[in-house]
C-alpha cells in the first residue's frame, strides 16, 4: 500500500512538473505576443501619422477648394500638440 502511495505521489509530482513547464512555456509565448502586439500598435500609429501627413500634403496640392480642409487639419494638429505640451508640463 505504501509503495502504491509512493507511486501515486511520484505521478502527481511528474504531472505537476509537466504542467509547470507548460505554464512557463505559455507565459513566455504570451510575453512575446504582447511585445509583438505593442510593436504592431506602434507601427499602426506611425502609419496613421504618415497617412495624415500625406492627406495634409495632398490637401495643399489640391488647390483652394481643399485649403479649408487643410486648415482644419492644421488646427487639429496644433490642438493635439498643445495638449501634449500641457501634459508634459503638468
Amino acid at each position: 500500500m505504501i509503495e502504491k502511495l509512493k507511486k501515486r505521489i511520484q505521478q502527481l509530482i511528474s504531472a505537476y512538473e509537466t504542467e509547470r513547464a507548460e505554464h512557463q512555456r505559455l507565459q513566455i509565448a504570451l510575453d512575446q505576443a504582447n511585445i509583438q502586439n505593442e510593436a504592431y500598435r506602434q507601427q499602426i500609429t506611425e502609419l496613421e501619422r504618415t497617412i495624415d501627413n500625406l492627406k495634409l500634403a495632398d490637401a495643399f496640392k489640391a488647390g483652394n477648394a481643399d485649403n479649408a480642409e487643410a486648415k482644419k487639419k492644421i488646427d487639429r494638429l496644433i490642438k493635439e500638440i498643445d495638449k501634449c505640451i500641457t501634459l508634459m508640463e503638468g
